[in-house]
């Protein structure tokens, strides 16, 4: 389950390797990808549904699961108070978690909201992430919901063991934030590998072992 304007291809290394001994399905959330694109905006929740009904499309029972970044928050979102969705869940630079954020930020938005009222397109291209000011209108109601949302009461509902793989230079879903949401897990643990928010992809060797490992436990 892909990152947030990532596509399935993102897990090759992961694919290709785990076809060995397991079926692999790797799929394209809508609005990415080769899905067809969004009619509206989805939030988490709208994407875990879209994501539970796909799986019964595809006669998905119970799998496994490696999730990254924005996959990390579908797949908790959709394994929250249900230990039936999946099996064992891998999450590698999960986000989904919000930590208090400092004055500058706090600055920032404040500055954000007072020049969209006078100025809303200059508002637009001048504030946010160059991945916020990228996407469409639809998109980009359906980014806000997503990343407003934090997912650690969801998180504390998951009964299934979860593993997070977290990369030790990522600056995108710190440490601090993996370390956050494994205190939610009531079967969670952590390990770290050399990489930095796609370790996964830089560094695949590590990170397949491992990911086997949890699966064979």
């Amino acid at each position: 389950m892909h990152g947030y304007l990532s596509s399935k291809e993102a897990f090759a290394a992961q694919v290709s390797y785990f076809s060995r001994f397991f079926r692999v399905t790797a799929i394209d959330f809508l609005g990415f990808g080769g899905s067809r694109a969004l009619t509206s905006a989805f939030s988490v929740e709208d994407y875990a549904a879209w994501l539970k009904e796909k799986m019964r499309a595809l006669g998905l029972i119970k799998p496994h699961v490696i999730a990254h970044s924005f996959g990390c928050r579908v797949a908790v979102k959709a394994a929250a108070g249900s230990v039936d969705t999946f099996d064992k869940i891998v999450l590698t630079g999960p986000a989904g978690v919000i930590l208090k954020r400092g004055v500058s930020y706090r600055c920032k938005v404040g500055l954000y909201r007072f020049v969209k009222k006078f100025a809303p397109k200059f508002a637009e291209r001048r504030f946010g992430s160059v991945e916020y000011r990228s996407l469409s209108p639809i998109m980009k109601e359906s980014y806000k919901k997503i990343v407003n949302e934090d997912l650690r009461a969801c998180a504390a509902q998951v009964q299934n063991k979860v593993l997070i793989i977290e990369g030790k230079e990522d600056t995108v879903t710190p440490k601090k934030e993996a370390e956050a949401y494994l205190t939610c897990f009531s079967r969670g643990e952590i390990r770290m590998i050399e990489g930095g928010h796609f370790a996964f992809a830089e560094n695949p060797v590590s990170f397949n072992l491992i990911t086997e490992e949890f699966f064979y436990g």
